[in-house]
C-alpha cells in the first residue's frame, strides 16, 4: 500500500469534514432544497433523532397547532414509516409531508409543515391521528393513498396558485353554508377522511357526499404545490366559542386537476368518543 501524502491526507480530510455541512447547505428554497429538506425530516422521524435537521435557533414548534417543545415533540419519536408523500412550495419556502404508519402497536396519520429560511429549517409543524381519533383507521388510509396518482402535472396543464387556493377554499367554504354549488367538483373525485373512503371505483364517484353545514372551518394555512396541482391547509374545523372549544386542529390536502378536486385528504386531530352526533364520513366534529 503507498503511503498516503499530505496533500490526500489532507483532501481526505477537508473532504469528510464537509460533509454533513454540504449536506445542510443543500436545504434552500428551491424544488430541490425542499426536497433535501423534506428527505432529512423522513431520516429524523424515522430514527426519533433530530441531530440531522439543519433547525435554525430559536425554531417555531408545533403540535396539533399548539406552540411545543420541539426537544420533547412528536418528531422525536421513532416510526415505522409504511408510505409518505410529499408537496413543495418555492413560493413560500414551505414543505407538507404526508406520513403513513400501519404498526399495530403505534398507528398513526400525520402530516408535518416545513419552513426553510435559506439554509435552515425555521419552522416545523406536526397534526397526527392516532386510534381512537376522528374516524382513523391507518390500514385503510394506506390502501387508499398509496394506490392514487399525485403525479406531476404537465406544465401546459397546470392550474394557477391562485386556482388552487381558490378551490380549497371553495370547498371549506362549503361547510359553514352548504353553497356546495361554489365548488369546483370533479369526476372521479374521492376522499379519504381519517381512513373512511367514499370511492367505489366509478366515474361517477364524487367527493360532494357527506358535507355538512355551519361548520365554520378558520384560522386557514396554504401550502401550494402547483407542479403536483396540490393545496395542503392547516387549519381549524369550527371556530370555538367564548364558553370553550377552540375547534379541532385539522388539515385538508386536495389534489387538483384542470381546475376540479380529484382527491382529498383529512385529518382531524379529535377524539372520536368527543362527536355526539353523526360517526359516519363527512359528518363535523363540534364546533
Amino acid at each position: 500500500m503507498k503511503p498516503m501524502t499530505l496533500a490526500r491526507l489532507t483532501l481526505a480530510v477537508t473532504g469528510t469534514l464537509l460533509i454533513p455541512a454540504l449536506s445542510h447547505a443543500e436545504v434552500s428554497c428551491t424544488r430541490g432544497g425542499l426536497q433535501q429538506a423534506v428527505d432529512l425530516y423522513i431520516a429524523a422521524q424515522t430514527k426519533g433523532d433530530l441531530s440531522g435537521l439543519p433547525l435554525a435557533k430559536g425554531v417555531g414548534y408545533w403540535e396539533n397547532i399548539a406552540p411545543a417543545d420541539i426537544e420533547k415533540g412528536f418528531v422525536t419519536k421513532p416510526l415505522k414509516i409504511d408510505h409518505h408523500r410529499s408537496f413543495l412550495d418555492a413560493d413560500s419556502c414551505q414543505t407538507i409531508t404526508e406520513v403513513i404508519v400501519t404498526d399495530k402497536a403505534a398507528p398513526y396519520v400525520l402530516t408535518t409543515r416545513l419552513r426553510v429560511n435559506h439554509d435552515k429549517i425555521s419552522e416545523v409543524e406536526t397534526l397526527w391521528t392516532t386510534t381512537g381519533y376522528w374516524l382513523f383507521n391507518a390500514d385503510a388510509y394506506l390502501k387508499y393513498s398509496s394506490t392514487e396518482k399525485w403525479d406531476p402535472i404537465p406544465v401546459e396543464k397546470r392550474d394557477s396558485r391562485g386556482t388552487l387556493v381558490a378551490a380549497a377554499n371553495a370547498y371549506l367554504d362549503a361547510f359553514l353554508e352548504k353553497k356546495i354549488d361554489h365548488v369546483p367538483w370533479g369526476f372521479p373525485c374521492v376522499r379519504i377522511e381519517g381512513g373512511a373512503y367514499t370511492g367505489k371505483g366509478s366515474p361517477s364517484d364524487s367527493c360532494e357526499v357527506g358535507v355538512p353545514g355551519g361548520v365554520n372551518i378558520v384560522n386557514r394555512r396554504f401550502i401550494v404545490d402547483e407542479v403536483l396541482g396540490t393545496v395542503t391547509v392547516y387549519c381549524t374545523f369550527g371556530a370555538g366559542s367564548p364558553n370553550g372549544g377552540s375547534g379541532a386542529p385539522d388539515s385538508h390536502m386536495f389534489r387538483v386537476e384542470n381546475g376540479k378536486l380529484r382527491y382529498v385528504h383529512t385529518l382531524t386531530h379529535m377524539l372520536q368518543s368527543s362527536f355526539k352526533g353523526n360517526t359516519g364520513s363527512g359528518g363535523s366534529p363540534p364546533k
